[in-house]
């Protein structure tokens, strides 16, 4: 499963990167994690508002820190 986040770098992107790795690794799901921190990249996803989260090329979600229960859901979703 290959997921991008997409930030700046800020302190809700690093958040979401590590409850994505968290989730995931509780779930025992192999995602490939990529962080894109090119502003330039991320409004080419048409993200206004970070952190975003890209799923095998989809947003599903921008803005804010995703709960963990949403992102079991991509996860289970996605697998």
């Amino acid at each position: 499963m290959d997921i991008k986040v997409l930030g700046t770098g800020c302190a809700k992107c690093k958040t979401t990167i590590a409850l994505i790795e968290e989730v995931a690794q509780t779930q025992g799901v192999a995602i490939k994690l990529e962080k894109v921190q090119e502003l330039r990249d991320i409004m080419g996803y048409g993200v206004m508002s970070t952190p975003g989260v890209v799923i095998n090329g989809k947003v599903v979600h921008a803005g804010g820190v995703p709960s963990r229960e949403k992102i079991a859901q991509w996860l289970t979703v996605q697998a």
